[in-house]
């Protein structure tokens, strides 16, 4: 067992090791790199137990190695609508947290989305009526934000 004030060993966690939280991280981060050019991938990192009988505490990290939040429940890799969902959260945590920033943001209010089950379907929901901006909606589902981006327009003569 560490010691109480010193830094927690851990590891980068291999392709694989979660199916279903790769997976998910690999969404998001569809979402990362649309929204968020310059940001490498996120990842996962894995932080030893503090007790033999315990699992592994993984959790969403920036490329850096830096992470904030919870980790991620160990059920929540058994079923694919609650990695997603998972992830989606502890992912919006550590780029909120450690980028000061809001993450993802709605182009249409200028607000930040939240992971939300819609019909078991995870979506990034906009609480855009509760500011008077228009009302509240689903802006797409976790990992299609690149489906809303304009295609770049060529130029044109004049």
């Amino acid at each position: 067992m560490p010691a109480p004030y010193e830094r927690p060993e851990h590891r980068r966690v291999l392709p694989g090791e979660y199916p279903l939280w790769d997976g998910a991280l690999a969404l998001l981060n569809r979402d990362l790199a649309v929204t968020i050019p310059e940001q490498e991938p996120l990842r996962l990192l894995a932080l030893r137990p503090w007790g033999a009988d315990e699992p592994e505490d993984v959790y969403v990290a920036l490329a850096n190695g830096e992470w904030h939040g919870n980790n991620l429940q160990p059920g929540s890799a058994d079923d694919p609508a609650y990695a997603l969902s998972a992830v989606a959260d502890a992912a919006q945590d550590t780029v909120m947290e450690r980028l000061w920033r809001v993450w993802p943001l709605c182009a249409e209010h200028g607000l930040g989305m939240h992971p939300q089950d819609a019909d078991g379907r995870i979506v990034w929901w906009c609480a855009g009526e509760r500011s008077r901006r228009g009302p509240a909606h689903v802006r797409a589902a976790v990992g299609a934000l690149d489906t809303l981006v304009p295609a770049r327009r060529r130029n044109r003569k004049k």
